[in-house]
């Protein structure tokens, strides 16, 4: 599976965000689809660690 960080969100509140896109296998019916959030740059190894 492919796991990328696309897109860095920079705002003027000092912390810097970044879009997060997943591939994620349905268990029912088997087919891939994307999964997109914005999370904090400090925590995007910790949420493309989990599972």
């Amino acid at each position: 599976m492919a796991k990328k960080v696309i897109a860095t969100l920079k705002t003027s509140t000092g912390k810097d965000y970044a879009k997060v896109i997943r591939l994620v296998k349905s268990p029912k019916t088997g087919a891939y689809t994307f999964k997109e959030e914005i999370v904090a740059n400090d925590v995007v190894k910790e949420y493309l660690a989990k599972r």
